[in-house]
């Protein structure tokens, strides 16, 4: 927040040539490319949930509590003043006041809760925007947004549940979920010895009763990662006689006692400060199984796979941010007679991170459109374009915000800037529900056991066909590429259908200089390796009004 009439004159010297503070914006309205996106695929009735939220986090006191929220991480409480086990994590205020707004926005719900088609896309816009301000609070937002597709193959939990999640509001308080406004909820799934292999999870359940779909179980084991941990509840995997399950575990059991989840220590993580993760063992914890026994990673995978948009999503958000920042200072830093942003060669670094936002963009926004079907074409589209677009969107953040952050010189490598926190940030959700190999793996098996959704995508990428030649020329050399593809090239499958798409949605979608200048630089190797080494001949000009002239005022 700006302080109030700061001091600019001293004895020595007199502070120039500095930028404004950054602030009291309207993310959403500001963002052209976002906002013809999210009406594209979503639909109109999108953009006034996504203005007031993009009021509310552009605004400068969201943005100091999303710094607050960093500068004061949370704290582990295992043990009351008289060593009695509460097991809680302590947040600084301003981390429950981000969940308060994101969920009186309905960021976790609305999705689910229109009753319209378009609500992924509104999801995933709101995301974005929200990571803009502050990306930690988004881990418990999107698990609770992603748990609703796993719970539903329970009815009867769904029914107690889902309700507590679509129609809450934010309540940190630990009781019943009979006694909450609503409720939140995180996963936890990889141990020590198996971290991403979780068919070598350990954790054991035993049947208290009966046993099977919806009946209740005692858990005794460990989890390496569980991001969270104060959500009203967990989705978790666990052994039975059947083989690997999933189940509820949550906070509070039904009788109100606590339930024997101990937090054994809090990481301490490169970024994603304001959020905790634990690693956490169960201790006889009560549970309740959800889906067929036996069947857990095919139920758990349905919030996985929402999770994953939401990795998308939010690294959109990051990038956008860091370019804001780096336009923002550009525009208002003077060196060598001229604004930054008059040097041709820092107009090149702009254009060029341009461009990867703006196709970015379209990914991220066409593949939550994809999330809206149930059945169909688009849903096995989904399954193949999520992966891809997490592989590759994860794989540019790291250098994207890096080069944001040289924008700014020094200025923007010390933590009173928001580029260190972006920087910190930008690796996690190349990370988080599946890194690389991981993914594109994924992908590789996807195209060979889907042929549904190989068709999908290839329809998809031929409605540009005849739209930019070296788009076309891109097209052909893929198909062939694909039909010979090997595990060791999976990474570069992954890569290549990713380029190919954005290029695709670019062509059909967005204005002209845009499509062309990606297709030329990002498909036709016409650019260096770097940001800012477009070739002569690029139309950079109408791509930087788009960032500059078109964005947020001085």
């Amino acid at each position: 927040m700006s302080a109030h009439a700061p001091q600019a004159r001293f004895a020595s010297h007199e502070v120039t040539n500095q930028p404004p503070e950054f602030g009291g914006l309207n993310l959403f309205l500001g963002d052209p490319a976002l906002r013809e996106a999210a009406l594209r695929e979503g639909g109109t009735w999108v953009e006034a949930p996504l203005a007031a939220l993009g009021q509310d986090m552009g605004s400068d006191e969201v943005m100091e509590l999303g710094e607050a929220a960093n500068r004061h991480p949370p704290e582990l409480t295992a043990f009351d003043r008289y060593g009695r086990r509460i097991d809680e994590v302590r947040y600084h205020p301003a981390y429950h006041a981000l969940m308060e707004l994101a969920m009186r926005h309905r960021i976790h719900a609305i999705a689910w809760d229109t009753g319209r088609p378009g609500g992924h896309v509104a999801h995933a816009a709101m995301l974005a925007l929200a990571t803009q301000a502050e990306a930690g609070t988004m881990c418990p937002i999107s698990m609770t947004y992603a748990a609703v597709p796993a719970l539903r193959r329970q009815p009867d939990l769904a029914a107690t549940w889902v309700p507590r999640i679509v129609q809450g509001r934010y309540d940190p308080t630990l009781r019943r979920i009979a006694d909450k406004a609503g409720v939140t909820l995180g996963m936890a799934m990889t141990e020590k010895q198996g971290g991403s292999d979780v068919r070598a999870n350990t954790t054991a359940a035993r049947p208290l009763g009966a046993g099977g779909p919806g009946m209740t179980y005692e858990l005794t084991g460990h989890k390496w990662f569980c991001s969270a941990p104060m959500s009203d509840a967990f989705l978790t995997l666990a052994q039975t006689a059947e083989g690997l399950s999933c189940f509820l575990v949550p906070r509070i059991t039904p009788d109100g006692g606590r339930n024997a989840i101990h937090l054994m220590r809090l990481k301490d993580k490169l970024g994603n400060r304001a959020n905790a993760s634990a690693e956490i063992e169960y201790h006889g914890a009560w549970a309740s199984m959800v889906g067929p026994e036996g069947h857990g990673i095919e139920t758990i995978i349905d919030m996985v796979h929402h999770t994953r948009l939401d990795t998308m999503a939010s690294t959109l958000g990051l990038m956008r941010m860091a370019l804001a920042q780096a336009a923002h200072h550009a525009r208002h830093r003077r060196a060598f007679q001229k604004r930054l942003v008059d040097h041709a060669v820092m107009r090149g670094v702009l254009a060029d991170l341009a461009l990867d936002y703006e196709a970015a963009v379209v990914l991220v926004m066409r593949v939550a459109r994809a999330f809206d079907a149930a059945e169909g074409p688009e849903r096995v589209f989904a399954r193949l374009a999520v992966a891809v677009g997490k592989y590759w969107l994860c794989k540019r953040a790291p250098s994207f915000v890096a080069k944001c952050m040289e924008c700014l010189g020094g200025a923007g490598y010390i933590e009173d800037s928001m580029l260190p926190r972006l920087y910190r940030e930008a690796p996690l959700n190349g990370i988080w529900e599946g890194a690389g190999n991981v993914i594109a793996l994924d992908v590789l098996r996807t195209l060979a056991r889907e042929p549904l959704a190989r068709a999908a995508f290839r329809s998809e990428i031929a409605a540009a066909k005849g739209g930019n030649a070296i788009l076309d020329a891109t097209m052909a050399g893929l198909e062939a590429s694909l039909s010979h593809a090997n595990e060791a090239q999976a990474r570069l499958v992954a890569e290549r259908l990713a380029l190919v798409l954005q290029g695709a949605l670019l062509v059909r979608h967005a204005p002209a200089f845009v499509a062309e200048a990606f297709c030329a630089t990002r498909l036709g190797g016409e650019s260096g390796r770097s940001y800012g080494t477009l070739p002569p001949g690029v139309a950079i000009e109408p791509v930087l009004a788009r960032i500059i002239d078109g964005t947020y005022p001085s």
